[in-house]
């Protein structure tokens, strides 16, 4: 376990190349590390998340249940990423989603409190901090804007080239419901694009 936690400090370095000893050993003393099965639950819906996630390894989906009982995926976090409902996070509000383990998953926990603290007595974990909330800031514009300017070919084409890793990795049933595509219509464009 002390990899996990090892490898979850140097994600701090690559960002904040100033951080000190002081600030890593300030945040190692407030981490868990959790590990999960797949089909296993890192945060249900209406729960509030007290630590943010960051992925060792394995494999997590995000998804919600419409008003007709389908499960909506809207992300995935994979290793070297947080995994959380950031907003509802950052506010400590109860989620509207689930984080559901496809692969085995080795966690790091970062609580909230220890995380808030850190930012007003450091100035290198506040900078990580703005830096991270920045990263998932995009990442959430980059999906609005999507389905927003893109096709549904588009979408696929730039999911593959953005997250190639993931590819044999999620069902076409996830993929298709993330990209908002019905699953037939996403295997026609697959078997399109591999024929040309």
């Amino acid at each position: 376990m002390e990899i996990a936690i090892k490898v979850y400090l140097e994600s701090y370095k690559k960002i904040c190349h100033n951080i000190t000893d002081e600030e890593l050993l300030y945040i190692s003393k407030g981490l868990t590390i959790s590990e999960f099965k797949a089909k296993q639950y890192y945060l249900k819906a209406e729960q509030i998340q007290l630590s943010i996630g960051y992925i060792i390894s394995g494999l997590i989906r995000s998804f919600y249940i419409d008003d007709k009982g389908n499960e909506i995926t809207i992300g995935f976090f994979k290793e070297n990423e947080y995994v959380t409902d950031y907003g509802a996070f950052v506010r400590q509000k109860p989620s509207k989603y689930y984080l559901q383990c496809i692969e085995p998953s080795v966690v790091v926990n970062l609580p909230y409190a220890v995380m808030q603290e850190g930012y007003d007595l450091y100035k290198n974990i506040e900078r990580y901090g703005r830096l991270v909330t920045e990263e998932v800031l995009v990442m959430q514009q980059t999906r609005l804007e999507s389905f927003l300017f893109e096709k549904a070919e588009e979408r696929y084409l730039n999911f593959i080239k953005r997250s190639p890793e993931l590819f044999n990795r999620i069902s076409l049933t996830y993929l298709s419901s993330y990209l908002g595509i019905e699953r037939q219509s996403l295997s026609r464009i697959r078997k399109q694009i591999t024929s040309k």
